[in-house]
């Protein structure tokens, strides 16, 4: 059974460059949020913490806001590569797989907002399974992504990194999970910081892009 959605399903270019410009300013917004509470928050070690440490406390609020800004910003991404690729490759799979991690990014935010107090014993589980889906998702999305991109005349020069690095992102990843021995929260800043590179890396190129079909 094909994944693959109606090829009539396009958008008009000037369309993909305002979902890549959204795109790069909810980017922006996060790092910027998560840099400042890095900053701001003394009480929390900021190489053995985690990031989603932060989502409590000082600043929390804003975090978990750009979190579901980026979660939004995601989903747009992905429908509007699916939309502007003209790859055989082209499959539903990928935006799918990146919907669901939107979606569990969205869970670790809304969940740590109010889980912990109404439900102290239920709030580990959703947290682990929403933050585990989403970085799982997501990196198997950035794969497929890169893969079918390779395929498209038009990004293929641009794909080969994006494919290599979207590689890199996975092994990370897998050794974050499977190697205890460095420091957790600089482990799992790392995997974030690569696959926040790949999305502005591709919300860029499909700016570009769009701008060159625009024209």
């Amino acid at each position: 059974m094909s994944l693959s959605l109606p090829r009539p399903f396009r958008w008009p270019a000037q369309q993909h460059a305002r979902v890549a410009l959204l795109t790069l300013v909810a980017l922006a917004l996060f790092v910027a949020t998560a840099l400042w509470t890095q900053w701001a928050r003394d009480d929390l070690d900021w190489v053995q913490a985690t990031l989603s440490l932060y989502l409590h406390g000082p600043w929390g609020l804003a975090l978990r806001t750009a979190y579901c800004v980026l979660a939004l910003a995601i989903m747009l991404l992905a429908v509007a590569l699916h939309a502007n690729s003209r790859s055989p490759r082209r499959s539903a799979a990928a935006p799918l797989l990146f919907w669901v991690a939107a979606l569990g990014l969205m869970g670790v935010a809304i969940g740590d907002s109010w889980l912990p107090e109404r439900a102290p014993l239920l709030a580990p589980l959703v947290h682990g399974l929403s933050a585990n889906t989403a970085f799982l998702c997501v990196s198997v999305a950035m794969l497929l992504q890169s893969w079918y991109l390779r395929a498209d005349p038009r990004w293929r020069t641009w794909a080969g990194p994006a494919w290599r690095w979207a590689w890199l992102c996975f092994v990370l990843l897998w050794l974050h999970v499977l190697w205890r021995g460095p420091p957790r929260g600089a482990g799992q800043k790392l995997v974030i910081a690569v696959v926040l590179v790949w999305l502005v890396s591709v919300a860029w190129q499909l700016w570009r892009q769009a701008r060159r079909d625009a024209r």
